[in-house]
C-alpha cells in the first residue's frame, strides 16, 4: 500500500463550446492509486467519472493538471494501464481467442507467445472451451468475461473498470463480481491496482478498499471513505449496512442546496434528472402511505423498491427540485406540499406540479415565457436546444429538454408535437 502507482494532480477538463463558452466537466481533481488496492469512483451518470477514466487511460489529455504513472509523467500510450468498458466492445467477426489476442497483436507480441498468453487469460477468467466461439454465441456475462480477458492479457499494472457490471442482469453481475474478487484476493491476476467507476453504492462497498464520491456540475471529489471490511464481504452485516447508509448520506448531501443562495440557485443550463412524473407520483404515494408515513431511510427504500441506487437518487433530486420532498442524513421526507400532492386527485396534482414547475425549474419557465411572447404561441424545438447546447454538452442539453418536456406535458403547461418538433402553449390565455 506504500507504493504509489498513479497520481492525478489538480486535473481539470474543459471542452470548448464556441464563442468563448467553455464547458468545464471536471474541476481540480487530485487522487492517488496505490499498489494493492481497489478504489471505487462513485457518482451519478454524467458526473464526469468516465471522462476522468479516459484521461487516466491516455485517451484524452486534460486541460490542466498532470497524470503520473510509476512516478513519471504518463505517456500518451498509457502502457501498463488497461480498461474494461460498460459495453462489451467486442469485434463480432472475431472469435473469443482473436478478440483477446488483439491487444497483444497491437504490442507486436510474437504469434506463439500471443497465443499462449491469450489462452491463459481465457482460462483464468473462466472461458476455457469457448476459444473458437463468436460473440453472438455468448451471453452478456460471457462477453464481459472476454472483455476482462482482453484487458488482463497485456499484464497491466492498473485495471480501469468503467461500470463493467451495469449492462448485466443482477445474477450474472453478482457471479462476475464474486469471481473477480476471488482472483484479486488470491493474487491470480497480474494487476497491482484497480480503479472501479460505478454508480452503485453496494457494489462500491462490496469491492473497494477506498471510495471516492464524485459530485457533479462540474465533476469533483466530494468525499473519500476508507472501507475497512474483510473479503468476502457480508452485505447483511451491520458494518456493511452502516457504510451503505453513510454513503447515501454523503451522496444526498452532495446534491446542491438549490435555495440557499442566489449563487447556488438552479439555472436553465443545469442538468435535470430524467425521471417521469408517473415515477415521481408513484414514489410520493409510496412515501405517504404506511409503513413510511412520510419519511423513509433511502437504503431501505432502495432495497424495498428494487429500483437501483441511481434511479432512486434521480427521483430524490427531482422531488427536491420541485419542493415535494427534502433529504437529510440519508432519509427522504415529503414536505407539506408533497403530502398535499400525494393526497390529491389527478387534476389537483397537475395544478400543484404546474405551479412548482414554473417556480423552481428555470428551463420550464423560460420555455413558457418564450411561448407566451410569440404571436402564435409556438416555437421550434431547435430554438431551445441550440441555446442549451451553447452552455451544455449536446447529451446534457437533450436530456434536460426531454425531462422538462415530459414534466410540462404532465402538468399541461405546454405541449410538444414530435412530428413537427414544435412546442405550443396548452392554454395561451393563462
Amino acid at each position: 500500500m506504500e507504493n504509489t502507482l498513479l497520481h492525478l494532480d489538480h486535473i481539470t477538463q474543459t471542452f470548448a463550446r464556441g464563442e468563448g463558452r467553455d464547458l468545464k466537466v471536471i474541476d481540480d481533481v487530485s487522487l492517488t492509486l496505490k499498489e494493492g488496492e481497489i478504489v471505487g469512483l462513485l457518482g451519478k451518470s454524467g458526473s464526469g467519472k468516465s471522462t476522468l477514466l479516459r484521461i487516466i487511460a491516455g485517451l484524452i489529455q486534460p486541460s490542466d493538471g498532470t497524470v503520473s504513472f510509476n512516478g513519471q509523467p504518463m505517456s500518451q500510450e498509457a502502457l501498463g494501464i488497461a480498461m474494461v468498458f460498460q459495453t462489451f466492445a467486442l469485434f463480432p467477426w472475431l472469435t473469443v481467442l482473436e478478440n483477446v489476442e488483439l491487444g497483444l497483436e497491437a504490442l507486436g507480441v510474437p504469434e506463439k507467445e500471443m497465443r499462449r498468453r491469450a489462452l491463459e487469460a481465457i482460462d483464468l477468467i473462466g472461458l476455457d472451451g469457448y476459444e473458437s466461439a463468436y460473440p453472438r454465441e455468448l451471453s452478456g456475462g460471457m462477453k464481459q468475461r472476454v472483455g476482462f480477458a482482453r484487458a488482463l492479457v497485456v499484464n497491466p499494472s492498473i485495471l480501469l473498470m468503467d461500470e463493467p457490471f451495469s449492462a448485466l442482469d443482477v445474477l450474472t453481475a453478482e457471479t462476475l463480481k464474486t469471481d473477480f474478487l476471488d482472483l484479486w484476493v488470491e493474487h491470480k491476476m497480474p494487476l497491482k491496482s484497480v480503479l472501479l467507476v460505478t454508480h452503485n453504492i453496494e457494489e462500491a462497498v462490496l469491492m473497494s478498499d477506498r471510495i471516492l464520491i464524485f459530485a457533479s456540475n462540474p465533476g469533483h471529489i466530494a468525499a473519500e471513505i476508507k472501507v475497512d471490511l474483510r473479503y468476502p464481504r457480508d452485505r447483511q452485516s451491520a458494518a456493511f449496512t452502516a457504510m451503505v447508509e453513510q454513503i447515501y448520506t454523503l451522496m444526498t448531501s452532495a446534491m446542491p442546496a438549490r435555495n440557499v443562495t442566489a449563487a447556488q440557485a438552479l439555472t436553465m443550463y443545469d442538468k435535470l434528472p430524467r425521471v417521469s412524473p408517473n415515477q415521481m407520483s408513484g414514489l410520493m404515494e409510496e412515501l405517504s402511505a404506511a409503513p413510511y408515513n412520510g419519511r423513509a431511510d433511502l437504503p431501505a427504500l432502495d432495497q424495498a423498491l428494487g429500483m437501483g441506487t441511481e434511479d432512486i437518487l434521480h427521483l430524490v433530486e427531482a422531488l427536491r427540485l420541485l419542493k415535494l420532498a427534502e433529504v437529510a442524513e440519508g432519509d427522504i421526507q415529503i414536505t407539506p406540499l408533497g403530502k398535499m400532492f400525494a393526497d390529491a386527485d389527478t387534476q389537483k396534482r397537475k395544478l400543484i406540479f404546474s405551479e412548482h414547475l414554473i417556480q423552481n425549474i428555470p428551463l420550464a419557465s423560460f420555455i413558457y415565457r418564450v411561448l407566451q411572447s410569440r404571436p402564435g404561441h409556438q416555437a421550434p424545438r431547435t430554438r431551445f436546444l441550440t441555446q442549451l447546447e451553447d452552455n451544455m454538452t449536446q447529451e446534457d442539453a437533450e436530456e434536460a429538454l426531454s425531462a422538462v418536456t415530459s414534466w410540462a406535458r404532465y402538468a399541461e403547461l405546454f405541449a410538444y408535437d414530435d412530428n413537427t418538433a414544435t412546442y405550443s402553449l396548452e392554454n395561451p390565455s393563462a
